[in-house]
């Protein structure tokens, strides 16, 4: 009980750095690394997906600027993500912190193309999954998305977390549409199995 509340008082989501066994690193995000995202953006064009927030590399400086003013320990943080060879290939962040509930969200995920199909995201999120629940003693991790991000979809359900519901009409899109967007959550009860299914998926892909 002593350690939840500790965080709550110090800044729920602090700026932490996180290293896997065998795939990727994360750091906080910060201005000197937008370079990098826009190189790592660059690989794919994945901000060309009309129904993502991911950058592109016009728009590098922009994203970071964005997401570093939603960086505090209240509300987010967002981390780059590292292969072991040092190359920055994308980012995943806490969003929408509500620590008197011991709830966030982990989203606005994105890689380069040349960092999918691999363990790159398996291993991402068993490392951001793992700070959740086991450091800041989380009892629900939630991650939305889309409705017509079929690839993020099918992603999140490959780790294990179980769709809540969709939020009709939820957010208004900049190209005037409507987003639905797609909720889905592991609960603190969950983790354990959600835990050995990810490092099981992690031995496959070594």
């Amino acid at each position: 009980m002593g350690g939840w509340r500790a965080a709550i008082m110090s800044g729920f989501v602090e700026p932490v750095r996180l290293a896997g066994e065998r795939w990727v690193s994360l750091e906080p995000l910060s201005r000197e690394h937008v370079p990098e995202i826009a190189a790592a953006a660059a690989d794919g064009d994945v901000g060309s997906l009309w129904f993502t927030g991911a950058p592109s590399p016009q728009t590098a400086s922009q994203w970071v600027d964005m997401r570093l003013a939603l960086q505090r320990p209240d509300t987010g943080l967002t981390f780059v993500v590292r292969r072991f060879d040092g190359a920055l290939i994308g980012s995943s962040s806490y969003l929408n912190v509500d620590a008197p509930n011991r709830r966030l969200e982990i989203g606005n995920t994105w890689y380069g193309a040349s960092a999918r199909r691999s363990g790159v995201n398996t291993e991402t999120k068993l490392l951001m999954l793992g700070h959740a629940f086991d450091v800041l003693n989380c009892v629900a991790v939630e991650f939305r998305t889309h409705f017509f991000n079929f690839a993020s979809r099918t992603a999140i359900e490959r780790l294990g977390a179980k769709l809540d519901g969709i939020l009709r009409s939820h957010q208004l899109v900049p190209d005037g549409t409507r987003r639905d967007t797609v909720v889905y959550s592991i609960l603190d009860v969950e983790w354990p199995t959600v835990r050995t299914h990810l490092r099981f998926r992690l031995d496959r892909n070594a």
